[in-house]
């Protein structure tokens, strides 16, 4: 596994992020997810994402099973705070409040003393960007929290939020996760620009558009048993917006492209991903130990610029790179 920094800062991440938003603690049973896991670490994979939100708090706990025993030094490990974790009007949002018990409840459910990396999962419009910073910043002084970041903010949201680091003090932001992949393209205009000028790193999510990108959705056919998009606790609403015909026909026209590679198209969509400016890891979700060692492969891929054209032509007017589709809910949720 290959290394990179995480934007200007002195943290190196693994190329690949296993991540276990909609997996762990639902789509998966937990000794899979363990299995999961451990094969990332043989392959290398130090750095693993979560979040609070994700099944219900529940990952966070199958996390934290997963690695224990683990040397702690050896791994980086990010999980976020914005959406309901509970019922009451504090528990969501980026107050001092609800940042300062949600950083404790991770803790408790990951076993850890502390996160590597803690970032904001949207912003929250209806609360000072000064308090949300100040308390992230208590955090990494009390030792909590190693670095910050954000997910899904946009550009002026990021501008705003390094300019008021760098006012009053506070440590900045050094990352940012955003969706991002061969369809849907929408940080490249403004926040890729933005990010490198202040700094930041790319752990992008959905590299292989929730595994449409894997070309094993078929057009005119069911999608496969068990997949994704078959999965009723959440993953087939995901998934929806890639199952159209146009998109579905336009994906089996890069098989060809991994082929004449010899690699897969979930390897090539991976591949992809990481020869883009400012990227700093991918974040693959897995349900299975097999599907880590596949796409860990992709590291070792070399993009040339002919095969760069080759998916852009294949893809066409397909690809969404609106920048204004980045947004944060108005109200919280």
């Amino acid at each position: 596994m290959k290394h990179r920094y995480l934007g200007r800062s002195g943290l190196k991440i693994s190329e690949i992020t296993l991540g276990n938003w909609i997996t762990h603690g639902s789509q998966v049973d937990d000794s899979t997810a363990h299995a999961t896991v451990h094969a990332a670490l043989d392959v290398g994979i130090s750095s693993f994402d979560t979040a609070d939100v994700y099944a219900g708090t529940r990952a966070e706990v199958v996390l934290g099973e997963a690695l224990k025993g683990q040397r702690r030094e050896q791994l980086e490990v990010f999980t976020k705070v914005f959406w309901p974790t509970g019922r009451g009007p504090n528990d969501r949002g980026l107050s001092r409040k609800h940042i300062t018990e949600a950083i404790n409840g991770s803790l408790r459910r990951l076993n850890m003393d502390y996160v590597d990396l803690y970032q904001a999962h949207r912003f929250d419009n209806e609360t000072p960007l000064e308090e949300t910073l100040r308390a992230f910043d208590d955090l990494v002084r009390q030792g909590k929290v190693l670095y910050v970041g954000v997910s899904e903010w946009s550009a002026d949201e990021i501008r705003a939020a390094v300019q008021i680091a760098d006012d009053m003090g506070f440590d900045r932001l050094i990352s940012n996760q955003p969706q991002y992949n061969m369809l849907w393209r929408v940080i490249e205009a403004e926040v890729v620009p933005t990010s490198l000028e202040l700094g930041l790193g790319q752990i992008v999510f959905s590299p292989i558009a929730q595994g449409v990108l894997s070309g094993k959705y078929l057009p005119g056919q069911a999608p496969p048993e068990q997949s994704r998009a078959t999965d009723e606790s959440g993953g087939s609403n995901m998934i929806s917006r890639w199952m159209r015909e146009d998109v579905l026909t336009a994906v089996q026209a890069l098989i060809p492209i991994a082929q004449d590679l010899d690699i897969t198209p979930a390897q090539l969509a991976v591949a992809w991903v990481l020869a883009q400016p400012n990227i700093s890891s991918a974040i693959v979700g897995a349900s299975r130990p097999e599907q880590v060692l596949e796409n860990a492969k992709a590291i070792d891929v070399v993009l040339a610029p002919d095969v760069l054209l080759a998916i852009d032509q294949a893809l066409g007017d397909l690809v969404t790179t609106d920048p204004a589709l980045t947004i944060s809910p108005s109200t919280r949720p």
